[in-house]
Parts: structure tokens; sequence; C-alpha cells
């Protein structure tokens, strides 16, 4: 049960790290034909719609990325303590 909690709480950091590239790549404006934007586009855009529907847009700003990383963070914490 240990090894499955360990690759879930792995899965779950690997992914909040792709959330957090996607949202450092938005601020320089790649090129979006780039092999890596795309990637992490197609990765995570189907969780962060998610939250889209829910969170509206605050001006320019998207705050949906950050929600989105706190339900990540909740759900990890709550593996970790033995759900």
């Amino acid at each position: 049960m240990r090894d499955i909690q360990g690759l879930i709480i792995a899965a779950i950091g690997i992914f909040q790290f792709a959330i957090v590239a996607r949202i450092l790549l938005s601020w320089v404006e790649p090129y979006p034909r780039n092999p890596i934007h795309v990637f992490l586009h197609r990765l995570t855009e189907p969780y962060l719609e998610v939250f889209r529907n829910f969170i509206p847009r605050m001006g320019m700003i998207d705050i949906s990325p950050i929600i989105a990383l706190l339900a990540l963070g909740f759900v990890q914490g709550a593996i970790q303590r033995g759900f």
C-alpha cells in the first residue's frame, strides 16, 4: 500500500511541476508549436479547464492554475496522511 501511495504522490508532484512550467512558459510567450509547450498544454489543459469553468478570469489574470495547484496539494497531503 505504501508503494501505491508513493507512486500517486510522485505522479501528483510531477503534474504540479508541469502546471508550474506551463505558467512560467505563458509569461515568456513561447512559440505555440514548440513541442514542450504543446506537450504541457495537452497534459494540463483538461485538468485546468475544470477550474476555469468555475473561476472567472480577473481581467488579464487567470487564477485557475493557482487554485488547481492548491487542490492538488490538498489531495497530496490527504494521501500522505493516509486518507
